[in-house]
């Protein structure tokens, strides 16, 4: 599907804007990127938030030193389309890579790539992450004692979060134990389900243990006015984002 097909979707089914891995982009020609952005404007949609999938934990420095410039770039092409926020991951568990190193080629790698997102006037997102299909390996950062030794490290950058409450609960913990923590570096919630704690297994909203219910309710206490982004990952199509929608929206409503 490509970003103005998604785009069109996302209108039909009343979104404000729409979330898309960088993968969807597939080059950076002029008349690549000015086809993307006349879909756009046809459709009247904004992409508010993208996702890329630096490797910094890699242990080969040559290598880290490539996925820099690779997510750099990602900033650049962000910045062309006029998206807002672009998640930054810390990297793969790579068996080689000690905890120490992890988190020390992490936040240099951050602090550097912190620098061009602010040239190129995109926000930074860091995220309590699990696994994406492109890694072999979990995220470096998934254990939450980890996430929490580099969100430390990384509150002078200007680096947000974005908070995703099923990744929590795959952890064995309450997402709205978790949220009162970083809440006020909050900028987006990622609204996902699992079907069970202490291991990843992504299920159609709705379906999971995820208390969506209850962390709604805690931000609408809060009153945030950040964004939240649906990630429905039970594979279940557009009938799958549409059925996720429709609870969300209920959910929310009578959170």
């Amino acid at each position: 599907m490509s970003v103005g097909d998604w785009a069109e979707e996302a209108k039909k089914m009343g979104l404000d804007g729409i979330d898309i891995s960088i993968n969807f982009i597939k080059n950076n020609s002029y008349t690549y990127l000015r086809e993307i952005k006349e879909s756009l404007a046809k459709s009247g949609m904004n992409i508010i938030m993208a996702t890329s999938y630096p490797d910094f934990t890699h242990p080969d420095a040559v290598q880290r030193d490539r996925e820099k410039d690779y997510f750099i770039r990602d900033i650049a092409l962000c910045s062309e389309l006029g998206v807002k926020y672009l998640r930054i991951l810390a990297g793969q568990a790579h068996p080689q890579t000690s905890r120490a190193d992890g988190i020390r080629w992490v936040v240099e790698n951050f602090r550097d790539c912190a620098k061009a997102a602010q040239k190129y006037g995109i926000t930074l997102l860091y995220e309590n992450h699990s696994k994406p299909g492109a890694w072999d390996y979990c995220d470096f950062s998934y254990p939450l004692d980890i996430f929490f030794d580099i969100f430390e490290s990384i509150k002078d950058m200007g680096i947000r979060l974005n908070f995703d409450i099923g990744n929590i609960v795959s952890c064995g913990q309450n997402p709205v134990a978790i949220l009162e923590k970083v809440y006020d570096y909050v900028d987006t919630i990622h609204i996902s389900d699992v079907k069970t704690a202490e291991k990843f297994s992504p299920t159609l909203l709705g379906t999971g243990i995820v208390p969506i219910g209850e962390v709604f309710s805690y931000l609408k206490g809060r009153g945030f006015q950040g964004w939240y982004c649906i990630e429905e990952a039970g594979f279940q199509g557009l009938e799958g984002v549409k059925k996720a929608v429709d609870y969300a929206r209920e959910t929310y409503k009578n959170a």
